[in-house]
């Protein structure tokens, strides 16, 4: 598994509210359905790892 770092996010408390709810109704964690949403973003943009050409390791996805 690669190396995991942790870095702190600064949001808006009806934004985390927000994403904690869609995080509960998906069955993940609030860190897992942040990095859902990032890596979603990124696969839809072209914009992976090095350029785009990889693709992510998949996260924990809860009953999804």
């Amino acid at each position: 598994m690669a190396e995991r770092k942790a870095f702190l996010l600064r949001v808006d408390p009806r934004l985390l509210e927000a994403l904690q709810r869609w995080a509960d109704d998906d069955l993940r964690s609030l860190n897992g359905q942040i990095e859902y949403l990032l890596r979603r973003a990124l696969a839809g943009s072209g914009r992976g790892p090095a350029g785009g050409g990889e693709s992510l390791p998949p996260t924990g996805q809860g009953g999804k």
